[in-house]
């Protein structure tokens, strides 16, 4: 025989040690890599969030104004189109639709990458970049959402702290690195947050081949009509009408509050740089994954609402003491307690919405959800800012906590949310009282 013929033979009866072993990774539930899509979604904003207002604040140094209006073309695109890109996901898949958000967001950031290098980085520009983001962030959200009860593997609200502990752990990550932005410039690190959004790129393409999350829809209705009837879904039922307020309450309040004030604080109060900018947002993410972890240990929480307007009041407290701070040391310390307000509120809010979302309306309620929180903060960050033009940085904080404080004390006396009790896996919740 020949040497060739020699080798096909050799390897013909030992192809059970040559066959390729393909490593655990590629074996993950897609419950992992739901959770590893999101982490490097949040990981990548930590480091947007923190290396955006930098460029803004300190690089180009606009007044307030400008500022909140920067934030709020950020957030802008939400306000026109989740609601719209919840009713797609329904219809083309969540993950099919995750991924290609995904992707437009890992693109984006190549065009500040470019200005940046050419010195023609300008604060239109900037804005352009915020838009396009925003579109990504829009459709991603609701697509998002939607998966996690395909992937769920029980009980919800479980998994939606996870999801939380894996955003906010990841985002302080981000928030680090971003830190570095005076040392390394924006460009190294927008480098390393395109490298990380295309590996949720590859992983949402991993859950699109495992998980089959395109519903069965008979009659292709008008899309209009699909989003209205997403919205009648919401609106009637009472307790899910109260998060939706509840939801616009933060956004208007505490993300303006946030997104403005809070780097303005930095700058025209304590003279701060781009690592009291990462301190700012890192602290209040740590805040966020301290109370997560807590939970976790704690089990399943019957009284989400009152869990709710508890660590909403609570949280405003803290907001408005970290107006009247003296020092950046004191204002981060309430930012962080404020955070750990947070890891309790925001985690309630997804498990009620998940829990009571009919499935074959998932991405368009929870659209609805991601609309009344990320679609009103263009809302938020434009109100702020023209607070924090007239009155001050730290007066616009004052004010977004009493603003809470008085929204809080209306729902708990005019609804049933304080009363109501989640069942633990049976989609369905009860009001006493």
């Amino acid at each position: 025989l020949g040497i060739k013929e020699r080798l096909t033979g050799l390897f013909e009866r030992n192809s059970i040690h040559l066959r390729f072993r393909e490593p655990s990774i590629w074996k993950l539930r897609p419950l992992n890599y739901y959770l590893f899509a999101n982490g490097s979604w949040y990981l990548a904003w930590g480091m947007q969030s923190v290396v955006f207002a930098w460029l803004v604040t300190l690089v180009l140094r606009e007044p307030a104004e400008k500022v909140g209006f920067a934030q709020m073309a950020l957030l802008l695109p939400g306000l026109f189109l989740m609601l719209y890109a919840g009713a797609i996901a329904d219809r083309v898949g969540a993950a099919r639709q995750a991924f290609w958000s995904q992707l437009l967001a890992a693109c984006t950031p190549l065009l500040l990458i470019y200005s940046v290098l050419t010195d023609t980085f300008t604060y239109e520009l900037l804005i352009v970049y915020a838009l396009l983001t925003g579109v990504a962030q829009a459709f991603l959200t609701p697509a998002r959402d939607g998966l996690l009860n395909y992937v769920a593997e029980g009980n919800i609200q479980r998994l939606v702290l996870k999801s939380s502990l894996t955003q906010f752990s990841c985002q302080i990550v981000g928030v680090i690195i971003a830190g570095f932005a005076d040392q390394f410039g924006a460009p190294v690190i927008l480098s390393v947050q395109v490298v990380v959004m295309l590996i949720g790129v590859w992983t949402y393409k991993k859950i699109s081949v495992m998980v089959d999350v395109t519903p069965k829809i008979l009659e292709r209705k008008r899309l209009l009509y699909e989003i209205w009837e997403g919205g009648v879904t919401v609106f009637s039922n009472p307790i899910m009408r109260v998060v939706v307020i509840q939801n616009v309450a933060m956004a208007i309040f505490f993300m303006g509050a946030f997104m403005v004030s809070f780097p303005l604080v930095v700058r025209e109060v304590f003279d701060g740089s781009s690592s009291d900018l990462a301190a700012v947002s890192g602290f209040n993410a740590l805040g966020l994954v301290a109370t997560l972890f807590i939970l976790l240990r704690l089990g399943y929480i019957e009284r989400a609402g009152r869990a709710l307007l508890l660590a909403q009041g609570v949280g405003a407290i803290f907001l408005f003491l970290a107006g009247i701070a003296g020092s950046i040391y004191l204002f981060i310390a309430c930012v962080f307690t404020w955070g750990l307000c947070g890891g309790l509120a925001m985690p309630m809010c997804r498990t009620i919405m998940q829990e009571l979302a009919p499935p074959e309306q998932r991405s368009r309620v929870m659209g609805f959800f991601g609309f009344s929180f990320m679609g009103t903060g263009p809302l938020g960050a434009l109100f702020v800012g023209y607070l924090a033009e007239y009155f001050g940085p730290q007066e616009s904080i004052f004010i977004c906590a009493l603003s809470m404080l008085l929204t809080i004390f209306v729902v708990s006396q005019t609804t049933k949310i304080w009363d109501t009790k989640l069942v633990n896996g049976a989609n369905e919740i009860s009001a006493e009282g």
